[in-house]
């Protein structure tokens, strides 16, 4: 069948938003086409320095016909409304279709050329497309990330022709900008559109200009005897900066080298793209970097190593200098300039922050089993390095620098990885802080500004979160959870920020692959404790896995539906269920049950060991089962009624000691 062929040619296309280009017209293309009626066996795009790239497999040459069928006025209606829906329909009213008093159209529609559905699409995905930024060209009615330049459209192997703007669609496109010919090459399918890229010394797809950087950088320094050090984030930034990418191997002046790794490394990813190189041995940085060019130079790259090793120097000089004069003035001395810093209009300037943590730090490091004053004295210094020329240089080094000169001030190690952890962590792949001063700094850290902007309400709000609030829950569950610190989150701020940390817990636990549900039932129990509620969390998860546990979970819902619809017609009766005479075995029996599992359930509860209370309660999974096949519940008997009513409330009240299980589906 067909084969489309799409690219839109612009000017750079920043690297950061490539790969959701792709996305956006692979998915705009799909729905576009889904909605002709069309589903193609296989779509791909692919996105670079200056071209978008959509190949769709599998369309056919024309739509089917159609037939739709829509539903009318009711015969009888006035005329009004009956010629209102002949206009609509274009039918005129014999050709209408009585049924069920009635009127139906059956509007029957001839399939267009695929091709000119596609020359009407093309135009509104350009026109429609997201790019998070972009500007006006051509005429000025229209918006791309950099001007559009040429718009390759091939369908069946023909121009699909259009215009966007006053660029008409074609089947030329160009290749490299520098290495490439200067004449333009025809692309009529996607094979010799690729081809032809090839020839040009353009990599179309992300994928393989990735691994052309890593191959060609692995093997330079190999020859070298030296390591690269790989960096996903950067791999794939350089990956959208280069058509035909050419790893370069660099020398830089060793005496930078007494410079942090942290600075070295953050000047060469930040500001000049480049990757860093260890020695083999794995322990510190080589004088060396490592380039991706964007062309393979006539003398194998020396001129333009040489060149970015003389923006390296200079770079590196400003950090040498910054890291020289810092070293100068000791941190304590730089907290008086934080005075004049506000941290926000509402809640101070950066050094009331500074006492709020300090103070915070002094509570939490009982709790974490750390030194009150080595906590105190880390958490007031971790923001003196906000004053540093290296970090004013390198924001990126907050609390890193920090733990360096602390280090050289002999603070101590505890003190000064305190100070470097305390914004830890900060992703989902950082590392947690684990040592008991680096924790309590660290949840103070975050929780001061947890506290402190809920307490002004500024919250987040959808996808809108200015201050990083979610970042700085999800850093607080996580250091809760590794080092199981035992904190009441209610203490700290109050019923808004403990829901705040049940939606965070329960997209982390999603993440895990647990039911949210079960966070919600367990949060509903009104527990604050973080390592109590996922270990009752795990331990429902596992529970309701089993038979026992997903029978009782429905004798539970239908014991609370009885006893809510009974709740309709007045007042639920009081006390404990009685052992009446006559009454059935199976209501005797889970009498019984009851009686024995209550006081397994409170113990293993009292011991936190949830998977026991568990246990516990599915000793009551035969007996409630029993008494729903063989009891009636409401009895004509009031007093049989009433004693059967409060045994299901007792049932409830078991049951959600261990969690409210009224907020689980199933």
């Amino acid at each position: 069948m067909p084969q489309l062929l799409l690219e839109l040619f612009s000017e750079e296309i920043p690297a950061r938003m490539q790969a959701q280009a792709a996305r956006d017209l692979e998915r705009m293309m799909r729905e576009r086409l889904a909605a002709a009626g069309f589903l193609p066996e296989a779509l791909k795009a692919f996105a670079g320095p200056r071209r978008l790239t959509l190949v769709a497999e599998g369309l056919p040459p024309a739509q089917p016909d159609r037939s739709e069928e829509r539903r009318g006025p009711r015969v009888g209606a006035p005329e009004q409304a009956i010629e209102g829906f002949l206009r609509s329909t274009g039918l005129s009213r014999d050709q209408l279709v009585e049924r069920d008093g009635v009127y139906f159209a059956v509007i029957e529609r001839k399939g267009r050329p695929t091709g000119e559905i596609i020359a009407e699409v093309v135009p509104q995905i350009v026109r429609d497309f997201p790019w998070p930024k972009s500007m006006t060209w051509g005429a000025g009615d229209l918006r791309w990330v950099r001007p559009l330049q040429r718009i390759v459209c091939v369908f069946a192997g023909e121009v699909t022709p259009f215009e966007v703007g006053d660029v008409a669609s074609g089947e030329t496109t160009e290749g490299h900008r520098f290495m490439g010919s200067k004449r333009p090459f025809r692309a009529r399918t996607f094979e010799e559109y690729a081809d032809g890229l090839k020839a040009n010394f353009v990599v179309l797809d992300v994928e393989e200009r990735k691994a052309r950087i890593i191959e060609g950088a692995r093997t330079l320094c190999f020859a070298r005897g030296l390591e690269l050090v790989e960096d996903d984030g950067l791999l794939d930034e350089v990956a959208g900066l280069a058509e035909w990418p050419t790893p370069i191997l660099g020398n830089m002046d060793d005496s930078f080298l007494d410079l942090p790794p942290e600075v070295i490394r953050t000047s060469m990813r930040t500001h000049q793209k480049y990757f860093a190189v260890r020695n083999p041995d794995g322990v510190g940085l080589a004088p060396h970097f490592l380039v991706v060019a964007n062309i393979v130079a006539s003398d194998g790259g020396r001129a333009i190593a040489a060149g970015n090793a003389r923006v390296l120097s200079a770079r590196l000089s400003d950090a040498k200098f910054f890291w020289d004069e810092d070293r100068r003035v000791a941190l304590e001395s730089r907290l008086e300039r934080l005075k004049g810093v506000t941290f926000h209009a509402k809640l101070g300037t950066m050094y009331e922050r500074v006492e709020r943590i300090e103070a915070l730090a002094r509570e939490i490091a009982p709790l974490v089993g750390a030194d009150v004053d080595l906590a105190a004295r880390a958490a007031r210094l971790a923001k003196a390095d906000l004053g540093t020329g290296m970090v004013s240089e390198f924001p990126e080094l907050q609390g890193v620098m920090g733990g360096y000169y602390a280090r050289g001030e002999g603070l101590g190690d505890v003190v000064a990885d305190a100070i470097r952890d305390h914004y830890k962590p900060q992703g989902p792949s950082d590392a947690v802080p684990t040592a008991p001063v680096s924790v309590a700094v660290a949840l103070a850290d975050k929780l001061d500004t947890l506290v402190g902007f809920f307490s002004i309400d500024e919250k987040p709000t959808g996808s809108r979160d200015p201050y990083a609030l979610r970042r700085a829950a999800l850093g607080v569950i996580r250091i809760i959870l590794a080092t199981r610190t035992r904190i009441g989150l209610l203490t700290l701020g109050g019923a808004d920020l403990l829901a705040f940390f049940a939606d965070r817990l329960k997209v982390m636990l999603r993440d895990e692959g647990k039911r949210h549900d079960l966070v919600d039932a367990v949060f509903a129990l009104g527990d604050d404790d973080l390592v109590r509620i996922v270990a009752r969390v795990e331990a429902l998860d596992g529970f309701l896995k089993t038979e026992d546990g997903a029978n009782l979970l429905a004798g539970y819902k239908r014991a609370t539906n009885i006893l809510r619809a009974e709740e309709k017609k007045g007042p639920l009766p009081s006390g404990a269920p009685a052992r009446l005479a006559g009454a059935p075995a199976e209501e005797t029996g889970l009498i019984e049950a009851l009686e024995a599992a209550a006081p397994a359930v409170n113990a293993a509860l009292a011991g936190e060991d949830f998977a026991a209370a568990m246990r516990a309660l599915a000793a009551l999974r035969a007996p409630v089962d029993a008494f729903f096949d063989k009891v009636l519940v409401n009895a004509d008997d009031a007093a049989e009624r009433d004693n059967r009513l409060r045994l299901l409330i007792q049932v409830r009240d078991a049951m959600g000691r261990v969690a409210d299980f009224s907020q689980i589906s199933g």
